[in-house]
């Protein structure tokens, strides 16, 4: 290992960082919290995941825009810190930071649970233990290893769930065996198409902002990305209109095929419950490796992520030092290791909550999803007032889809503070509260620290 702090290689490209944010957005939000997203909303869900998804492009499309401006940016937080300052930047680097390390160790856990369909008999923790053990190792190795190893696993999924919806369609509407092809039946035959109501529906949104939450990655990959300023508009055209396909097809299915007050009664997937009450020989058991390898692919996403806003923090003076030491294969080994230790943190915490532990961490990462949106979507709004023109890639219907985003994104947060558990909502006030307070004792360091005089000065927006 090299103690030098050294440059990151550009060495991802289009079809990896493509393939990253999808895995990164489908895992275990799309594969297990759709459960819990269908016991709030029904199948209002499709509706709810629909939402989510528009909000995303318009979200998404304002972080291209900024990208392309400003092709010398490493993360996001370059970006927004050129338009908005410090302290936003500051926040959404932590947020996000804090966003990664808990998803990972939440899907640490769901990746046992989903070992347990197999081995029933052995501990969640012993599982967990296991997955984070492989995740770490294939971080730790080169960019491109680890690029290629994401898109492959992520091919995987999308391959499978594109076959699920095929599957799908096909006993929606044609009998088979012992199977009944119900139509649409169950959207309104259980209470309604809204048997929750509104509230229902909001509700749901938490797990819904959760579940596409990491698609964002595309903005922490800028510095590894060759042409990041022709890639990243191309990847988020893409991978938008993929994203929301592959969420808006399966939740119909699920709630077509089976009554959606019984997909929450079970504790694998509601994808592996669908194919468990056909009767399809083996394709229950198919599906389980599918979503334990889409699970483990979202993980090497998030713990990629993470080791990143932490090696920038490094390089910035903002965190020691020793976090931005890269390997003799240029990849930031500190911070993964710093970031795996949330993949253990889970594990201990297993022990005790067991397979609760997901449900514990992903109320918090729904607030959090919602925050880096908005920050993005205020970003992208004040940068165009530095701007006479734009060059290149840009927003066409700015800034109607950037108030709407902005505007919806509010009206989510207040709804999700009035129907959500009151412990969720303290849990993650209290974290951002200590990020405000590390700010505030900083604040004078941040502000003249010389490696932030020379970062916004990199093409700033203005």
């Amino acid at each position: 290992m090299e103690k030098s702090t050294q440059n990151l290689q550009r060495t991802m490209t289009s079809r990896h960082i493509m393939m990253m944010a999808i895995g990164g957005s489908i895992g275990a939000g799309l594969f297990k919290g759709s459960s819990e997203a269908i016991d709030m909303a029904g199948p209002a869900v499709v509706l709810a995941y629909l939402i989510g998804g528009i909000l995303l492009l318009f979200v998404m499309q304002g972080l291209a825009e900024m990208a392309v401006q400003n092709s010398g940016a490493r993360t996001f937080r370059d970006l927004v810190q050129s338009v908005l300052g410090v302290f936003p930047a500051y926040f959404l680097d932590w947020i996000y930071w804090k966003m990664w390390v808990l998803n990972i160790a939440a899907e640490a856990v769901v990746a046992a649970i989903f070992l347990q369909y197999w081995f029933s008999e052995t501990p969640i923790w012993v599982l967990a233990l296991l997955v984070s053990v492989s995740v770490t190792f294939v971080n730790l190795l080169s960019v491109k290893i680890f690029a290629e190893t994401e898109y492959w696993l992520a091919l995987i999924k999308i391959s499978v769930i594109v076959i699920f919806i095929l599957s799908g369609i096909m006993l929606l509407f044609v009998s088979i065996g012992g199977h009944t092809a119900p139509s649409f039946s169950h959207l309104t035959s259980h209470g309604g198409f809204f048997p929750n109501g509104t509230e229902g529906l909001m509700t749901s949104m938490l797990v819904v902002i959760y579940s596409y939450g990491g698609t964002e990655i595309i903005g922490v990959t800028l510095a590894e990305t060759k042409n990041p300023e022709n890639v990243v508009p191309k990847v988020v055209r893409s991978t938008l209109t993929r994203i929301i396909a592959f969420y808006i097809f399966p939740f119909f299915i699920i709630v077509g095929l089976i009554p959606w007050n019984q997909v929450n009664g079970v504790e694998q997937s509601p994808f592996v419950t669908v194919f468990q009450l056909i009767g399809i020989p083996g394709a229950d058991h198919l599906m389980n490796a599918v979503i334990l390898l889409a699970i483990i692919s979202s993980m090497n996403s998030g713990l990629y992520g993470s080791s990143r806003v932490l090696y920038t923090q490094a390089v910035d003076g903002r965190v020691p030092k020793m976090f931005a030491r890269l390997s003799v294969k240029k990849v930031p080994f500190c911070s993964i290791l710093m970031c795996t230790a949330s993949l253990y943190a889970g594990v201990l915490i297993s022990i005790f909550a067991g397979s609760q532990t997901f449900k514990y961490l992903m109320g918090s990462l729904g607030y959090t999803v919602l925050f880096i949106w908005l920050i993005i979507a205020f970003a992208h709004l004040k940068s165009r007032k530095h701007k006479a023109k734009v060059e290149g890639y840009y927003v066409k219907w700015f800034p109607y889809t950037t108030w709407i985003a902005i505007v919806s994104l509010i009206t989510i947060l207040i709804g999700i503070v009035w129907t959500s558990p009151i412990m969720i909502t303290v849990f993650t006030l209290g974290i951002y509260l200590l990020i405000t307070a590390t700010y505030i004792y900083r604040r004078n360091s941040l502000s003249t620290h010389t490696a932030y005089k020379e970062m916004v000065k990199v093409k700033k927006l203005g």
